[in-house]
């Protein structure tokens, strides 16, 4: 089987890549090759399936490259984040609308139908939404990353129905915990939050501890990813809006605290950010049943999710306080 990763090196990108590497199979196939697309791929294993190709997905000659032996499932991560897309149009517009629109070109011309699983996002939605939701809602971007995104979703779903590709979506919410900088990611305290209370240091939260988010961990989008592409026969709907947390960032802090030790809630503090908590701590509860009866899931619990994000395989050993008169 050959297997493509787009924006490979890129947060999910990387822990996609180390999975399949891990596991070797998928949809019951042994993966013989798999194909990595990215402006630079450092750091990857000397790995023998591994196909690098570095330069820009806006490059059509770069996909038929990619493509021009066969491809049996690809994996579509590469995008240009909210943020960053909204400062720079252009660049946001090259890379995820009309890149992604040539890749579906171009597989559509594919002697067998391929697999494509895409990564949308809750951004489709935009703000403003109703005190609860389902999976179904109406969609009202506010951000020409998520105007994009939901685009994308449609042509996916229209050649889907054409017999052309094998397309599915996922709409994945605020994934954690992203290292380092946010990347034009707006969401990005929601990272920012875990990462200074797991290294012990101070953190300014630009949003209310009541602000409420949609949350996942990256190992378990990894999950729902790869558990797309394992799904056969599917019909008409081809978008799933995945299940979340629903959590508000002082649940979110709590579970730190009962993860790493109380004293360290005094390192959060807050100054809320009115326009970023609108867009990113207004969010209301998510069911979705139709997702869930197809196998997607999400983390379970606050203190799962913290385990899962910081990568902790075990509890943290905590400092104790000294006793008085000891």
């Amino acid at each position: 089987m050959r297997v493509m990763v787009t924006g490979a090196a890129g947060f999910l990108g990387r822990l996609l890549v180390q999975r399949l590497l891990t596991q070797g199979l998928l949809r019951g196939q042994s993966i013989e090759t798999l194909v990595l697309l990215d402006h630079q791929l450092q750091g990857f294993p000397d790995d023998q399936r591994l196909r690098p190709l570095c330069a820009s997905i806006t490059e059509p000659a770069l996909l038929r490259r990619a493509l021009a032996d066969g491809v049996d499932v690809v994996f579509h991560l590469a995008s240009i984040a909210g943020g960053a897309a909204e400062q720079d149009y252009r660049l946001g517009q090259q890379v995820n609308l009309a890149a992604s629109l040539e890749l579906l070109e171009q597989l559509r011309d594919s002697h067998r139908p391929p697999v494509l699983v895409y990564a949308s996002s809750i951004a489709v939605y935009g703000s403003g939404l109703p005190a609860r939701m389902g999976e179904h809602a109406a969609t009202h971007p506010e951000l020409s990353y998520g105007t994009h995104k939901l685009m994308v979703e449609s042509l996916l779903s229209d050649l889907s129905r054409r017999g052309d590709i094998d397309g599915r979506a996922l709409r994945l919410p605020g994934i954690v915990a992203r290292p380092g900088a946010s990347s034009g990611l707006r969401s990005g305290f929601m990272s920012e939050l875990l990462h200074a209370f797991a290294n012990d240091q101070p953190y300014q939260c630009p949003v209310s501890a009541q602000a409420c988010a949609w949350w996942m961990s990256a190992a378990r989008c990894v999950d729902n990813l790869l558990h797309a592409a394992e799904l056969r026969h599917l019909g008409a709907q081809r978008v799933w809006q995945l299940p979340v947390l629903h959590l508000a960032i002082g649940e979110v802090v709590d579970a730190l605290a009962e993860t790493f030790g109380q004293a360290r809630r005094a390192l959060v503090s807050y100054q809320p950010d009115a326009e970023l908590e609108a867009l990113f701590g207004r969010f209301p509860p998510l069911s979705t049943p139709q997702a869930r009866a197809c196998g997607f899931r999400h983390d379970g619990t606050a203190l799962a999710l913290v385990r899962h994000a910081l990568n902790l395989t075990q509890p943290p050993r905590r400092v104790r306080a000294p006793l008085e008169n000891a």
